[in-house]
């Protein structure tokens, strides 16, 4: 069995990248009457999983970041990327998709901050370095007006906790991230 885990580690973005195009076919029969905004956090789970893939494939941003973070140690492990990935975007993506759905459209702000914040975190970074990083292009083109026109659409319709919390889970989300990656920099 830890093969196949070991596999599944490994090899997640590509069955989330052709769930991606799936999902992308499917959303016009899926999303049929909900509100533009709701369609557009709905859109935003497919979406990351193209991003994921520029992102992800060949091992890319892991690579990028325990050589660059990591001085060529190794900061940020398969495991981690994975569990980050399909558990801290997929799942979350799901859950939100569910509370929009359930409760009320304003926590569909949850899928829109994770995109406006990671896209923000790439262009920084890329800023910083004076160099590109895994998953920029789809952050510039895909994140960012895909991000700013979902949150046009359902920001009107959240209240301020909505709000709070949302930004709260996402910055706690990505903090995690870096939380684990200074963890293990400083246990090497």
């Amino acid at each position: 069995m830890s093969g196949t885990i070991r596999r599944l580690q490994e090899n997640w973005v590509y069955g989330g990248v052709l769930s991606g195009m799936v999902l992308l076919a499917l959303a016009p029969l899926l999303t049929a009457g909900w509100t533009l905004g709701e369609r557009l956090v709905f859109l935003a789970l497919p979406v990351y999983m193209l991003h994921q893939f520029e992102e992800h494939d060949g091992d890319r941003f892991r690579a990028f970041v325990n050589e660059v973070v990591g001085k060529g140690r190794e900061v940020l492990s398969v495991p981690t990327v994975f569990i980050v990935n399909v558990a801290g975007v997929w799942g979350v993506m799901v859950l939100t998709i569910w509370l929009m759905r359930g409760i009320a459209s304003g926590w569909g702000l949850i899928g829109v901050y994770l995109l406006l914040v990671n896209a923000m975190l790439h262009v920084v970074q890329g800023v910083a370095l004076r160099r590109s990083n895994p998953g920029l292009w789809t952050a510039v083109l895909l994140f960012l007006p895909l991000g700013i026109w979902a949150f046009v659409q359902i920001a009107a319709t959240a209240g301020v906790v909505q709000h709070a919390v949302s930004l709260v889970v996402v910055l706690a989300l990505h903090g995690a991230i870096v939380a684990t990656v200074r963890r293990r920099l400083a246990a090497s």
